[in-house]
């Protein structure tokens, strides 16, 4: 068994994982899977540059960020599209009423809470002035800090955090998707040097997350996914439900086999650009996105279990 080390938040977005390890995915591809749950994109990004995790799976714009900072990164597969909700305090009605508040965030300058200061940009609010990012870490962190404190007047969510803030009161301002277009927001990344070294074990490590996948839309799997969401999660049956589905809706949940959406990224690309300026070393998406590995992972995965 080759063990490898991989990374994601603890939420709903890691089933395809915990699925893959319960299901014997992974060991029957000959991999020990370490899995590292996150308090933060930050702590991510450190631990992939010191070698500490091997894969990221997370949203892509963690892997930009990295490349800004001149770390030689690679995405090698999609994954989803974030499945975001911008949720606000009960009494908040409209953008508008964000003026002056203050906004919870996992880092400011990544991935969601880009999407956020693109959205309130497009109604006139302006980053800074307007109103403030309070960095938290993951999801769960946002809304413990939004139940703690109306003070933080909103932050984006996922399932089931997103679900959980709306049973308690809280409500959307609407999904991302629906304010800013398709997003390539969750994938897995790896520094280009470790893919190189383990071809085999990435390609392995992703055929193991497809078929988790497929598994994971099989109607006759929808009580075990369920169980599973309660276990790990701690998910009310309600929530539980409610999150499976989510998961499962076109062009909001899990993409089909995780496939990269390249209009999806072209957005990712545009948000950043929007945000934190252009960057050179973020000019040539050939330079940094190379679907080789999956597509070598994928071929392998239907010439064993033809669809």
């Amino acid at each position: 068994m080759k063990k490898i080390v991989v990374s994601t938040f603890p939420n709903a977005k890691a089933l395809p994982l915990w699925i893959a390890a319960s299901q014997g995915f992974f060991s029957q591809r000959g991999l020990d899977v370490e899995l590292h749950e996150t308090e933060s994109s930050k702590l991510q990004r450190e631990r992939l540059a010191a070698g500490t995790i091997h894969i990221a799976q997370a949203a892509v714009d963690n892997a930009l960020s990295m490349m800004t900072d001149g770390l030689d990164v690679l995405i090698v597969m999609g994954g989803e599209s974030g499945m975001n909700d911008f949720i606000v305090q009960p009494g908040i009605t409209s953008f508008e009423d964000l003026r002056g508040r203050t906004l919870v965030v996992d880092a400011p300058d990544t991935a969601y809470a880009l999407l956020a200061r693109k959205m309130l940009a497009q109604h006139g609010l302006v980053y800074n002035v307007d109103y403030w990012l309070k960095p938290v870490g993951n999801a769960s962190r946002r809304l413990a800090a939004m139940i703690e404190s109306t003070e933080n007047a909103g932050g984006v969510l996922n399932p089931p955090y997103s679900a959980e803030a709306q049973l308690r009161g809280m409500h959307s301002l609407g999904r991302l998707v629906d304010h800013l277009g398709p997003y390539q927001a969750g994938g897995a990344f790896v520094l280009r040097g470790w893919a190189e070294a383990n071809r085999d074990l990435l390609e392995s490590y992703m055929a193991a997350y497809v078929e988790a996948l497929r598994w994971l839309r099989d109607p006759l799997h929808g009580g075990a996914v369920e169980h599973m969401l309660i276990n790990r999660l701690g998910l009310t049956h309600e929530i539980a439900a409610a999150t499976r589905l989510e998961l499962l809706e076109p062009a909001f949940g899990f993409a089909i086999d995780a496939r990269l959406d390249r209009t999806g990224f072209d957005n990712v690309l545009a948000t950043r650009a929007a945000t934190e300026g252009e960057h050179p070393r973020l000019a040539d998406v050939r330079s940094f996105i190379d679907e080789s590995y999956y597509d070598r992972a994928l071929a392998s995965l239907n010439a064993q279990t033809p669809r």
